[in-house]
């Protein structure tokens, strides 16, 4: 069992919060039972180390189950070594250590989704991890981060998206300029989310939403540039019928794919 939180293997683990030690490492951190249930389920040959109290451990005997079935051993360690493993204030007994597997934008493209996510320039890390839980649970086929995007891999952006990251490809640094005309050469109709567009009503009584879409959303703080709206081949808003003075990003991404989810499946 590790019990010195201070031992250059903890300190070690510990260092992947930071995006430098991240990207020198090509390494993230994943905490809690339910993510780690899903990256043994999903990618178990991604999961490196996998570190649990035995308190965690008598709670999630699935877990234990998971990691003896994927052939990994789980190394014990003390409620102070966890906490100083862990990203999150109150860790839930689990950390791993697994190896990144961001997808070629290409490849995104070569398996002609029918629906996909792209996210310019999104900075916040649980905006953005939600949208890629979103997109999970709308059947989307794969989520693209273009610009200077949030690193996939921070840890509050894997928090957010509670495992999708395993279920859904992502690609990320992306250029959008490109990644939109692949888009369009793969048969998408590009649709983007901004409130200068037309009410997202319109776009469903149109039939366009039916259509093989990629979805653009832009940063929270500034939306899309103007050239950025240019390169769409719609410009769609999702109404406010209450008093709310606006809506989170994550939030009408999950409507706008969602609705496309609909229309596709109805049709």
């Amino acid at each position: 069992m590790l019990e010195n939180p201070r031992s250059p293997r903890v300190r070690s683990v510990a260092k992947l919060a930071s995006k430098s030690s991240r990207a020198e490492s090509g390494l993230f951190l994943l905490e809690g039972p339910q993510a780690v249930s899903e990256a043994l389920a999903f990618r178990p040959e991604l999961v490196m180390e996998l570190f649990a109290t035995p308190t965690a451990l008598e709670r999630h005997p699935e877990v234990a189950a998971a990691a003896s079935e994927a052939d990994l051993d789980i190394e014990y360690v003390t409620e102070e070594v966890l906490d100083a493993m862990a990203d999150t204030v109150t860790p839930q007994g689990f950390v791993a250590v697994c190896r990144q597997f961001p997808t070629a934008v290409k490849d995104v493209f070569a398996a002609s989704p029918k629906l996909i996510a792209i996210l310019e320039e999104v900075r916040d890390p649980g905006n953005a991890g939600t949208i890629v839980r979103a997109a999970d649970a709308a059947g989307a086929d794969a989520v693209v981060f273009t610009g200077r995007a949030v690193d996939l891999y921070n840890p509050k952006v894997v928090r957010s998206s509670t495992g999708s990251i395993f279920h859904v490809p992502v690609a990320v640094g992306a250029d959008l300029a490109d990644v939109l005309v692949r888009a369009r050469a793969a048969g998408l109709t590009v649709l983007a989310a901004d409130v200068k567009g037309d009410d997202l009503l319109a776009a469903r009584t149109d039939g366009v939403l039916a259509k093989p879409t990629a979805w653009l959303f832009g940063n929270e703080a500034r939306g899309l540039l103007d050239e950025q709206l240019e390169l769409a081949d719609r410009v769609v808003t999702v109404p406010i019928y209450g008093h709310a003075e606006s809506m989170n990003l994550a939030t009408a991404a999950s409507v706008c794919l969602y609705e496309s989810a609909f229309a596709q499946r109805s049709a």
